[in-house]
């Protein structure tokens, strides 16, 4: 857990005082920051949420008020091919979340399981808000005895985070979110940009993100 914590640390440090042009070393940091995420957060949904995963989004936000007012971030979004194998872990910006978590908390880290295809395209033109631009409510966990609400399971985007004041079904706004061509420029050493990341074989995925897309070929198969 401490470990967790530091890295996101790291990270959100690292993104504050040197979005404009963070080093690869930097751009590491968030990768194993979203993987120490999604490690926190893989028991919480329902067997059958991994089971509809066609992408997923991985969040980091930094909180600035309370109960709402985050302002900042960065992420990572994955898509499942057609073959079933898992996409390099392509880096986006993230920001203006409100999702009305709990007093004190720093940051919010948040998964987000994409059960329609269609919404990591809405990134091709820069960018979408989450919860506006496409639904998002809180996913169906595992620990829930009841049987899985299938209208539920239907929602473009299903979030997890480390709050227990959402319920499954709840609405969830989680602010817009953008392309950082920029920084996987430096991360992947291409000029390729995040639709050929993203869904083609151009580039082999370097050591620091195989981690990363193992554990998600792992919980979604």
């Amino acid at each position: 857990m401490k470990y967790f914590l530091t890295l996101t640390l790291a990270a959100l440090f690292g993104a504050l005082v040197a979005r404009a042009e963070p080093t690869r070393a930097e751009l590491v940091t968030r990768i194993e920051s979203c993987e120490a995420v999604l490690q926190e957060l893989q028991a919480k949904p329902a067997k059958e949420a991994w089971q509809r995963a066609k992408a997923v989004l991985i969040l980091n936000q930094f909180r600035a008020g309370f109960l709402i007012g985050v302002k900042d971030g960065y992420g990572v979004i994955m898509v499942k091919k057609a073959d079933g194998r898992w996409s390099l872990p392509v880096l986006v910006n993230a920001g203006e979340a409100s999702l009305g978590l709990q007093l004190g908390a720093s940051a919010v880290e948040s998964v987000f399981i994409i059960t329609d295809d269609q919404v990591p395209r809405r990134l091709f033109t820069n960018r979408f808000n989450v919860g506006v631009d496409a639904k998002a409510v809180a996913g169906p966990h595992a620990s829930q005895s009841e049987a899985t609400n299938v209208e539920i399971l239907r929602t473009p985007l299903l979030a997890y985070t480390k709050s227990t004041g959402l319920f499954a079904g709840a609405t969830v706004k989680a602010g817009h979110i953008s392309r950082n061509d920029s920084a996987n420029f430096t991360l992947y050493d291409t000029r390729y940009t995040l639709p050929e990341l993203l869904y083609s074989d151009w580039v082999s995925p370097p050591k620091e993100v195989q981690p990363l897309m193992a554990l998600m070929q792992k919980l979604a198969p």
